[in-house]
């Protein structure tokens, strides 16, 4: 088991603020969940307990997700 959730594309989701990586999920033994940069831990991470993506998307919300389809598109 990989020990991490990707959040799936459908979930509207800001990337990290510092390297512009989508979050994952992640359990934290028994405290609960963390929404985190895959890349660094350094980056910001929500508490541990419930899946908070509106807490990771409030903290990141000066970036561009280089991902974003709606960016690519709107370039043709």
């Amino acid at each position: 088991m990989r020990g991490y959730v990707n959040i799936p594309g459908s979930v509207d989701c800001n990337c990290c603020k510092v390297c512009g990586a989508r979050p994952i999920i992640v359990l934290i033994k028994d405290i609960g969940y963390v929404v985190k940069c895959p890349v660094d831990d350094s980056h910001y991470r929500t508490d541990a307990g419930l899946i908070d993506i509106n807490d990771w998307n409030l903290h990141n919300i000066n970036c561009i997700n280089p991902l974003d389809e709606r960016l690519i598109f709107s370039f043709h």
